[in-house]
């Protein structure tokens, strides 16, 4: 898979996807990682990539000029282009489970107040938001989205079944898990855990998940 996000910040992104299980996918040759600076598709002298709202209004809009030059010059065809926005579709597990299966992902970050609507007309396939909520700028939401998507890639976690048995894979959180010592400050492992008998370990482990996702997030459940 290829990823491309384009971002004023990209060094936002450069931290969160060079370490640890991200980095080695991209050693690896799972994942084509590229991070674009907007600026060096903007057109100019000065490369201006912001100017004020027609109309009127606070802030400054992301102007639509280097977002195009950008998805022009990257785009193949296969190529996905997605837009990090608060007002965009609902990131969830099984939306990354769905990007996961794409070739070319392009993500646009936005700034200040947002961009030009002309981007999600005609340039953008989809929004996505990872949260109610209003963050600094687009950057930072397209990592954790790239998170999310890389780490489901065949080859990075190392073990085809964690991917399966992680939070919300099911549509529930995940059950409580233990390690050695058996026993800390009074504080004992459940029993079941150290019995030895697989069929109860899954049956208490379903149960737990239930329990958890009731407390935590009975709308997983339709409750609530």
């Amino acid at each position: 898979m290829r990823i491309d996000i384009i971002t004023l910040f990209p060094e936002i992104c450069r931290g969160p996807l060079s370490e640890s299980m991200l980095k080695r996918a991209s050693e690896a040759g799972v994942v084509d990682l590229h991070l674009h600076q907007l600026r060096d598709y903007a057109e100019g002298k000065h490369r201006i990539t912001d100017d004020t709202p027609y109309g009127g209004g606070q802030g400054m809009l992301m102007k639509p000029e280097p977002f195009f030059n950008a998805v022009d010059a990257l785009r193949s065809g296969s190529t996905k282009v997605i837009l990090m926005s608060p007002r965009g579709k609902p990131f969830s597990q099984s939306e990354a489970q769905r990007l996961a299966q794409e070739t070319h992902l392009i993500f646009l970050c936005g700034h200040y107040e947002g961009v030009d609507e002309r981007v999600v007309e005609h340039l953008v396939d989809e929004e996505i938001s990872i949260g109610d909520y209003v963050l600094t700028n687009g950057a930072i939401a397209a990592a954790v989205v790239c998170d999310a998507v890389i780490r489901l890639l065949p080859g990075v976690l190392g073990d085809n079944r964690s991917p399966e048995e992680e939070s919300f894979s099911e549509g529930m959180l995940e059950f409580p898990h233990y390690t050695r010592p058996a026993e800390y400050r009074g504080w004992k492992v459940p029993d079941v855990l150290l019995s030895g008998h697989h069929g109860q370990i899954e049956r208490w482990r379903a149960e737990e998940s239930v329990k958890r996702t009731r407390k935590s997030r009975p709308d997983l459940l339709g409750e609530g």
